[in-house]
């Protein structure tokens, strides 16, 4: 694995005790550029989680909490008129940062949502009629609770397309979590953790991540994953070709987390269910017979022909 990732991912264990899988997935988001949408209950770390994140790489972490009655303009800034100098002053909002936590983002309104969007896919934001620039990197991992529905919108299809991954973190085993109140007993373990990487570092790995080679039979497995939901009878909505970049970019920040300068396609495996899952809209009545995504990707992954040269480590 490359050190300076291994640094990372080793300072977030600190902090999120047995979840290597999610910090790995989390990181390899962030090396991919894109964006990770977090469904789990309250309380198992989330938040911590992404502020490690953010410590580790010397980024600037900002963060949202998404209510009902949060306006577009809490979240992108505003100009306000400033008596002295007779003229508006910009202040932006949370979203000018490099890592952004997005705190129940299916609890705002659609307009609020739209918001985010605009800088989730642009990496700009447009204020009065001007067009900001995000300053690189930019990274937004968005919550939501998939228990408490009242008051919740629905976030619709062309936003989950925005994430290139969704993840699930689940509660800790028992031994994890006598481990948690072990470390949370005397400190606050995220105020233990110093930075292993500087902006500048991180922007040269996602640049790194680029240049993984993906031999043409790979790329064509990754589309034929994407065709066959998209015939699949149980799917309503297929994936999109976003997707099938998506999945692309993220084997490939995979194969350089684990120290290898190609994907493989083992690696487009692994990661189909994260990338896809979310993007897939069910028949109603696969839904009522309790069919997942993540069943009918697995499904897909067992039928579809892998590549058959041979791949080996490197």
């Amino acid at each position: 694995m490359h050190q300076q990732i291994e640094a990372i991912i080793e300072n977030i264990e600190k902090v999120m005790i047995g979840k290597r899988e999610v910090a790995e997935l989390s990181v390899v988001a962030l090396l991919a550029g894109g964006h990770v949408l977090l469904e789990d209950v309250p309380g198992v770390g989330k938040t911590m989680m992404v502020r490690s994140l953010a410590k580790s790489v010397s980024a600037r972490f900002r963060r949202i909490q998404f209510t009902p009655d949060l306006l577009p303009s809490d979240v992108v800034g505003v100009s306000i008129y400033n008596p002295k100098t007779l003229q508006f002053e910009f202040r932006p909002g949370p979203i000018i940062g490099n890592i952004v936590l997005a705190d129940e983002i299916n609890r705002t309104s659609p307009k609020t949502q739209s918001a985010l969007l605009e800088g989730m896919e642009e990496a700009s934001v447009t204020i009065d009629g001007e067009t900001l620039e995000i300053p690189k990197p930019f990274f937004v991992m968005a919550t939501q609770n998939p228990i408490e529905y009242e008051g919740t919108y629905p976030l619709p299809e062309a936003q989950l397309d925005r994430f290139l991954l969704k993840i699930r973190m689940g509660y800790p085993s028992a031994e994890d979590e006598l481990e948690v109140l072990r470390r949370a007993q005397h400190n606050k373990p995220i105020e233990q953790i110093q930075a292993v990487l500087t902006l500048d570092e991180l922007l040269a790995l996602q640049q790194q991540v680029q240049e993984v080679f993906v031999e043409d039979n790979v790329k064509g497995y990754i589309v034929e994953l994407a065709r066959a939901t998209r015939i699949d009878s149980q799917v309503y909505l297929g994936v999109s070709p976003r997707a099938s970049i998506a999945l692309m970019k993220a084997s490939q920040a995979y194969a350089l987390l684990r120290g290898r300068d190609f994907v493989k396609p083992d690696d487009v495996q692994y990661l189909a269910p994260f990338v896809f899952g979310h993007r897939l809209i069910l028949q109603p009545e696969a839904r009522y017979d309790g069919v997942t995504p993540e069943s009918i990707l697995r499904r897909i992954i067992d039928r579809e022909t892998v590549p058959v040269k041979r791949y080996s480590e490197q």
